[in-house]
């Protein structure tokens, strides 16, 4: 399927801020929408990837660029992973205004799924309540995981079995989300690390996989597999077309 990608500026308080913009080519009604949060890199060519499997996929889909909703980018990623660690500040509003601005896009059937990697996998555990469908944590923080409530959304994540910043990830998010009657579909990977479905280039795989991280096609594409089959299972329409 072509995917068309757009930049898009979006008006917020108390800054606009930009985001990438997804959609299908092929013809048809309104779609559901899923907003993706980016990792703590930020790089755009690896968002767009991960976009672009999205809208391949069906969806609409839009990834906020959070390290430009302020006057410099330092300043973004201090505020970022401080409102990670707090669970409030100026990135929740950013994230929130996201996700308006795409469920009440014309495409937008109005329904949101949310997903994110790393940073942005913690982000959307933080985020995925009653507002989202469901929630697609890749790695994510272990930090994040005692937001876990009742009212949090079903969640499909995705860990890897080398991760060095999350061990046993999927043994600790599976005994919140049990514990508070979440619905969950958790799997590990063997023989990955942290960001396998995320293209660094800013350094090579060979010292990326030493360091417990780089990419691993399979195991990406077993985990989007996953979380679209999880996600189809809870749009009112039964997923994208």
């Amino acid at each position: 399927m072509t995917v068309t990608i757009e930049r898009v500026t979006i008006d917020a308080e108390p800054a606009p801020f930009e985001a990438l913009l997804a959609r299908p080519s092929a013809p048809g009604g309104p779609r559901p929408s899923v907003l993706l949060v980016h990792d703590i890199t930020g790089a755009e060519p690896d968002i767009e990837r991960n976009l672009r499997i999205v809208a391949d996929a069906g969806y609409l889909a839009m990834a906020p660029l959070l390290f430009t909703a302020g006057p410099n980018r330092l300043g973004c990623i201090v505020s970022t992973m401080r409102s990670l660690g707090t669970g409030k500040g100026p990135a929740f509003a950013v994230l929130e205004t996201a996700r308006g601005a795409l469920a009440a896009y014309p495409l937008s059937t109005g329904e949101v799924a949310i997903t994110g990697f790393c940073m942005g996998g913690g982000f959307a555990l933080l985020e995925g309540d009653d507002r989202y469908v469901a929630a697609a944590p890749f790695y994510g923080s272990l930090t994040t995981f005692r937001a876990v409530t009742a009212d949090t959304c079903p969640v499909v994540g995705s860990f890897g079995a080398r991760d060095p910043f999350l061990p046993f990830g999927e043994r600790r998010l599976r005994r919140v989300l049990d514990r508070h009657g979440v619905p969950s579909d958790l799997k590990t990977y063997p023989g990955v690390g942290h960001s396998f479905a995320n293209r660094i280039d800013s350094a090579p795989d060979a010292v990326l996989r030493v360091m417990g991280l780089g990419y691993d096609e399979a195991a990406s594409a077993d985990a989007w597999s996953r979380v679209f089959a999880f996600f189809a299972a809870r749009f009112a329409d039964g997923g994208a077309a």
